[in-house]
């Protein structure tokens, strides 16, 4: 990875060092469970990496806070602190998923009289037939795949603390949003928020985003590892998909092995890279911490954004 300017280069080592303080209790069991599919992580990075980082995020929260008390004393009124919103990104199969269920199941646990809630924006995906008929089925997961005005306008009301905000449900075995299913988001006192997506362009020339975000982490790898994840992880689909007629990938499943793989390595090519290099990667340098992946999912490198 080349140096990035802006940020302080901290080796996985050095990270492990910086919050020894306590423990965070997790099982085996649970981080099974919390582990997306063909990736990989184990009890020795939840030590030496989220709970040093969960820490990291303890105090931002603190100065999130911090911040809101002041406007308060300015104003001369009870200024009620707003949801603290975390953004990761990343590209497709880099690993987001699992960061984004860690770290809600740490945080819950590091503040257990705080709601921790998780989204994706894969639920503000527009729908397929949407899709095809603007000719852009091609392009799915690419800016103009998403409705992003109405990722802003939940986002403003989640800050505003609106309650029981609904937001559609994409389902990745259908491979489409669901019809008249809805996941409730109910005033949260964190918010995580995962998706290619959450660092980039705005939907209009005023507002981006990440402008609601209150700490942000970017998942990186170099793009030859994060292709091997992504072939794996079709493998494993076709695999679990064998048996469920439904499943979108069960075409590929009863078809000829050689064939599908054939198929999702260009839809890597053309698609995946393309978006990873053109829309995902650019948006790197706008995290607050970058989590750098090397072989096996590893995080060997931190970068902490220095201002």
């Amino acid at each position: 990875m080349e140096e990035l300017m802006n940020y302080y280069q901290v080796p996985r080592e050095q990270w492990q060092g910086f919050y020894t303080n306590g423990r965070m209790s997790l099982t085996q069991s649970e981080l099974d469970n919390i582990k997306s599919l063909n990736d990989r992580i184990s009890m020795q990075d939840v030590e030496d990496v989220y709970i040093p980082l969960c820490h990291l995020i303890q105090l931002y929260m603190q100065a999130f806070e911090s911040v809101t008390l002041t406007k308060g004393l300015f104003l001369h009124r009870y200024v009620k602190t707003p949801p603290f919103i975390i953004g990761i990104a990343g590209s497709v199969a880099v690993g987001k998923s699992t960061t984004a269920r860690l770290l809600q199941h740490l945080l819950a646990k590091l503040f257990p009289r705080k709601s921790v809630q998780l989204i994706t924006t894969d639920g503000f995906l527009l729908p397929n037939k949407v899709l095809i008929e603007r000719k852009i089925l091609d392009r799915k997961g690419f800016p103009e795949s998403y409705d992003m005005a109405k990722l802003i306008e939940f986002l403003n009301r989640v800050k505003s603390g609106e309650k029981n905000i609904q937001i559609p449900t994409y389902s990745h075995e259908v491979y489409d949003i669901v019809e008249n299913q809805f996941q409730t988001i109910h005033q949260p006192d964190i918010l995580i928020v995962e998706g290619i997506n959450t660092l980039q362009l705005p939907a209009n020339q005023q507002i981006y985003v990440s402008d609601f975000f209150d700490f942000s982490i970017y998942v990186d790898a170099h793009p030859v590892l994060i292709e091997k994840w992504y072939l794996e992880r079709f493998e494993s689909l076709l695999d679990s998909a064998f048996r469920k007629p439904n499943n979108y990938y069960y075409k590929f499943a009863i078809g000829n092995r050689e064939d599908a793989l054939k198929m999702a390595q260009q839809t890597w090519e053309k698609i995946n890279l393309k978006n990873l290099k053109e829309y995902i990667l650019p948006t790197r340098n706008r995290a607050d911490i970058i989590l750098h992946k090397t072989k096996n999912h590893e995080i060997d490198q931190l970068y902490l954004k220095k201002y």
